[in-house]
């Protein structure tokens, strides 16, 4: 019965002259083994982080490029990726155990998976053509063309990018980008619940505050927002092939497009460290010129001084002197209201 249940299924189907990556119940997807879409853009298989080859992950990458990009990894190691009779993507261990899962189901137990151009990986139900699950509504650290981020208040869902713990180790790490629901929204970064970046407000063709993003109307990115309380943040970059949006374990944006034989940055933000939220602290002003580069205002003084002389910021100024704000006035003030 459990050989039954977990009968995996990625078979690399040839269709009209075409080859893509399509999930039924009669092979499995080992390690060793790729799958590309239809036009060979992006490929689906097994990788090993640099550094840590230990471990494998199953993800999704550009086809061709050297050295390998992943933008969008299954962050449990295993061994195999399957769909069971219920029509859920699943990934297993050496043992047949599962280690992740979709969670999805299909009443015709008929299921698919097919990795578009787009590099969206999509499981549909093949009788009803209902699209059970897809890893655009899951995303990593990398925003692809068409794959964008988004709020609904009503539901309370969001598509948010959520870096690797680091460069070396793809599972879930604390820093996430998100789009904001207020009007005009803007593009935050957290490191856990603390804020760390934010991009100011988008302004037609570009957030404000990251002034290399294009401004003109030839610009790749978009944002929609409706009276019902949602929000959509994407771009589709006619330029360039082969683009993304990345954000770092160390919480840095980064833009970039593949040029030649080369992934040229467009930009990154913050782009110096005076661009990070709250990085002086209360009371604090950061001058990239100056060093250090935070100071107090006029009349106020480090909160803790020990820890502002080691560079450590963040708790901000104090007043040199308490203001005096108790006790009631007696006297006669000329042209004050007293509430």
């Amino acid at each position: 019965m459990e050989k039954k249940l977990f009968t995996s299924l990625l078979l690399f189907t040839m269709f009209s002259g075409i080859s893509f990556a399509g999930i039924t119940t009669e092979s499995p997807l080992s390690i060793g083994q790729t799958l590309s879409s239809s036009n060979e853009i992006y490929e689906l298989g097994f990788f090993s982080p640099p550094d840590n080859s230990q471990n494998q992950y199953v993800g999704i990458w550009f086809k061709g490029i050297i050295p390998r990009v992943v933008v969008w990894p299954v962050t449990d190691s295993t061994a195999h990726l399957a769909i069971n009779i219920n029509g859920s993507l699943l990934l297993l261990d050496g043992k047949h155990g599962v280690v992740w899962s979709t969670r999805e189901s299909s009443a015709s137990n008929r299921s698919r998976a097919e990795l578009s151009d787009e590099g969206n990986l999509i499981v549909t139900d093949n009788v009803s053509g209902r699209r059970l699950w897809e890893s655009f509504e899951n995303l990593g650290d990398t925003l692809l063309p068409f794959s964008p981020l988004t709020y609904n208040l009503a539901t309370g869902e969001k598509r948010v990018l959520t870096s690797w713990k680091s460069y070396t180790d793809p599972s879930r790490g604390d820093v996430v980008a998100h789009i904001t629901p207020q009007v005009p929204s803007q593009l935050f970064t957290m490191r856990g619940s603390t804020p760390y970046y934010r991009t100011g407000p988008w302004a037609k063709t570009r957030f404000s505050g990251i002034p290399l993003m294009d401004e003109t109307l030839a610009s790749p990115f978009s944002f929609q927002q409706d009276a019902n309380g949602s929000g959509s943040f994407s771009y589709v970059d006619r330029s360039s092939k082969l683009s993304r949006l990345l954000i770092t374990s160390e919480g840095t944006l980064m833009r970039f497009r593949h040029i030649g034989t080369e992934w040229e940055v467009s930009y990154q933000a913050p782009a110096n460290p005076c661009d990070v939220y709250g990085v002086c602290g209360p009371f604090g002003l950061c001058i990239m010129s100056d060093s250090p580069k935070c100071k107090c205002f006029k009349g106020f003084v480090p909160k803790f001084p020990e820890e502002w002389n080691r560079g450590n910021w963040t708790n901000g100024c104090v007043r040199r002197t308490e203001l005096d704000c108790q006790g009631n006035s007696t006297g006669e003030d000329v042209n004050v209201f007293h509430p």
